[in-house]
């Protein structure tokens, strides 16, 4: 049954929050030694978790639970559905399975009389359900489609433009990737500087840093103006890399490119974990700020 989160008195409301942050959290502990996150797995990557009977893709706070419970359980495949919906396909989830919460937000009209012109205010405010969904290794009697293979001639020519269009001012110096906000430009190596590994091409790492530092751009007061400082105080640093760390992997999910982790990205590990521990919304916070600046960077 679906799990209403609502302010009536005497209802009791979950802590759907603190079950997200509790799964992203223990993947991030089961392979924090190798800077591991539930966005660099390379089976899991690049696998967008889509609801398999409407076919969209799940977004924001939802792609992060359900890739950290894909490699968790070494789920091959990114297709997710209800108890139910399985069941429309004619699939039965298994006996004993443990479902993946996730959230869907509901507009719910309000209506109210302003004070000083009488005149009736429309506005809406934001129902959160949690659902529980199940990975398609989780089900008997449904076999995962072939996956088209990827043009990565093609692939490189889209984030090009993709990357061109943003209009971001994108200067080759220096052997470290940065951005500065003062300049409000971004640093990248020159590409023979990157190195590929054994799961991601040097292309790929080139790509997998611009969207990072594109993320970081994205939140110069001229744009989204973002500033974490607020209400994150000391770990406000370390959350904006976590919300560039996210941007990166939700761009390399849309344009399919292996997300691989910066050499860096140790030293923010125990930064995350503390705040995520402390505050069961952060992720949904970091996640939020992620997505807005995709939509950000996806609109020009």
């Amino acid at each position: 049954m679906d799990t209403v989160l609502s302010k009536e008195k005497g209802t009791r409301r979950p802590n759907v929050y603190a079950t997200i942050t509790e799964t992203i959290v223990k993947a991030i502990e089961a392979g924090a030694g190798k800077w591991h996150m539930p966005w660099h797995a390379p089976e899991t990557a690049l696998q967008r978790p889509r609801n398999v009977v409407s076919g969209l893709p799940y977004k924001g706070v939802n792609i992060l639970a359900l890739w950290a419970e894909a490699q968790l359980r070494s789920y091959p495949t990114g297709h997710w559905a209800t108890y139910r919906q399985w069941q429309e396909l004619g699939a039965q989830v298994r006996k004993g399975e443990r479902g993946t919460t996730v959230l869907y937000y509901k507009q719910l009209p309000l209506e109210a009389e302003d004070a000083e012109t009488g005149d009736t205010v429309r506005d809406y405010r934001l129902i959160a359900r949690a659902f529980n969904v199940f990975n398609g290794a989780q089900v008997d009697g449904w076999k995962p489609w072939e996956k088209e293979p990827i043009d990565l001639v093609e692939t490189h020519r889209i984030v090009e433009d993709f990357i061109d269009a943003t209009g971001a001012d994108i200067r080759s110096a220096g052997t470290k990737a940065y951005y500065d906000r003062l300049g409000d430009c971004i640093f990248i190596p020159d590409r023979f500087r990157f190195r590929g590994s054994p799961t991601s091409s040097a292309t790929e790492g080139y790509y997998a840093t611009v969207f990072h530092e594109l993320t970081h751009w994205t939140g110069h007061h001229r744009r989204l103006s973002r500033d974490l400082s607020g209400r994150f105080r000391s770990e406000g640093y370390a959350m904006e890399e976590l919300v560039a760390e996210l941007g990166a992997a939700f761009l390399c999910m849309e344009y399919e490119v292996t997300n691989v982790p910066r050499p860096d990205h140790a030293a923010y590990i125990a930064s995350w974990l503390k705040v995520l521990k402390a505050d069961t919304r952060a992720i949904l916070a970091a996640s939020t700020h992620a997505y807005q600046a995709v939509e950000f960077l996806l609109s020009n």
